[in-house]
């Protein structure tokens, strides 16, 4: 009898498994076929005018010139038709440096200890689609609650909840004590140091292989002192070269990219000498900073908003911070569009990034505006926010252009980036992954 049963069982599953393999062998293809008024398929080529772009199951097929109709693709008759003809249409932008599941305000110490990995998560899909109506449909996370960050990055890309396409760094790495460490708490509230702390060369190659095996896609560490950071040990650097050079050659033997928070210059140069990939705001870097970003190739990402968000908030809001941070806050804001500004001037290469969560969360695009003003071009200023920064991600092949076979990220604007970056504060469309988020 029991045999006879499981032979049912196994013949009842295999017919489902028929079945199943039959309806996903039917399922029809999605197209969709966008008319845009003015294309910069590219930011650094030249606009195109009435292009048409073709997509199907979310990647292009063809970009072609004139207004294309679904019937001259073939099997795409019943494509939707995207009339865009009055937009500009560009690639969507990519944010290289957030805090999704985090926002800076009044609570920020209370949630430290009271917030859960799943509330943070829950308030990451919350931030995640602000910053996707913003434009931006990829984003580097550059640490956080790592559960939280992990399970929100699966989640979008499973197409579960609509958001960003999220590039993960797990927890910060930091020296114990410094600027990536829980600090000013009583001491046994945080009596045991997070995953990304670590003391030595061995130690931190540990703390990395720790975050890479519960899933981050990058690393990111202190290389310096931060500005909120809840103790007084300044802007300079931390980790010794020794510990620097240890957490680079470990990240990359694995084949992870590496960010550096640094202030300093000192920690600036320090990482830049370690091999990093990125150097996350850079604020006190000089001339012979830029030499080393230019002999290693490394990125700048300036996060000039949270540069002006930490001021604003130091001179205007007394008490806000602990004395310790406001005077940090006062003093390193204002330089940070200078550093800027040298490395531009200097011919480094410059991803964008706002430090969202020190922000608001989905008014990213400020930070255009702040990059145009500290003396960039808009042309490329809108490179450093898409071919830039695909490349620093390791993503050229799938993101920062539309060409044939990369992902449809995909926004549009009423007025031209171009002649006036503040344009992109509201973008009228905004598609990730072939999926209409704005329109």
């Amino acid at each position: 009898m029991f045999k006879k049963l499981f032979l049912m069982a196994v013949a009842i599953g295999v017919s489902l498994g028929t079945i199943s393999l039959v309806s996903a062998a039917e399922q029809a293809d999605r197209w969709m076929v966008i008319h845009a008024g003015t294309l910069l398929a590219d930011a650094r080529k030249a606009v195109k005018a009435q292009q048409t772009i073709i997509i199907k199951n979310g990647k292009i097929v063809e970009i072609r010139d004139g207004y294309i109709s679904p019937s001259d693709v073939a099997g795409a008759e019943d494509a939707r038709i995207i009339n865009l003809t009055d937009q500009f249409v560009m690639a969507g932008m990519i944010d290289s440096h957030t805090h999704v599941t985090n926002k800076l305000d009044a609570h920020t110490r209370k949630a430290a200890v009271t917030t859960t990995e799943s509330e943070y998560a829950l308030l990451g899909a919350v931030y995640a689609r602000r910053i996707l109506n913003a434009g931006f449909t990829t984003i580097r996370n550059v640490g956080g609650p790592r559960e939280a960050v992990f399970a929100l990055r699966n989640s979008i890309r499973k197409g579960i909840i609509q958001g960003p396409r999220i590039i993960a760094g797990g927890k910060t790495i930091s020296p114990l004590g410094g600027h990536g460490d829980d600090n000013g708490f009583r001491p046994d509230v945080f009596a045991t140091p997070h995953s990304g702390i670590c003391n030595g060369a061995d130690d931190c190659r540990r703390a990395v292989r720790n975050q890479i095996k519960y899933g981050a896609d990058m690393i990111k560490y202190v290389a310096t002192g931060g500005v909120l950071s809840k103790i007084a040990t300044g802007t300079g650097q931390q980790f010794t070269d020794a510990e620097q050079k240890a957490i680079v050659q470990s990240a990359h033997a694995m084949g992870r990219k590496v960010a550096a928070h640094a202030h300093g210059k000192g920690g600036i140069d320090a990482a830049l000498r370690a091999g990093v990939d990125s150097i996350e705001h850079g604020s006190y870097m000089d001339k012979g900073s830029i030499k080393l970003f230019k002999k290693t190739g490394a990125y700048l990402v300036p996060t000039l908003l949270a540069g002006e968000t930490v001021a604003y908030i130091a001179v205007n809001k007394p008490g806000a911070f602990i004395p310790e941070v406001a005077a940090k806050a006062k003093r390193v804001g204002p330089v940070m569009a200078n550093a800027l500004y040298m490395a531009y001037k200097g011919g480094v290469k410059i991803a964008f990034g706002t430090d969202s969560g020190v922000s608001d969360h989905g008014i990213n695009g400020r930070e255009l505006l702040l990059m145009v003003k500290a003396g960039m071009s808009e042309k490329d200023v809108l490179i450093s926010a898409t071919v830039s920064a695909a490349d620093l991600m390791g993503m050229p092949d799938s993101i920062g252009t539309l060409a044939a076979g990369k992902s449809a990220d995909i926004i549009a604007s009423s007025g031209n980036p171009l002649n006036d970056i503040a344009t992109l504060l509201d973008p009228s469309f905004v598609m990730v992954r072939g999926v209409i988020a704005v329109e």
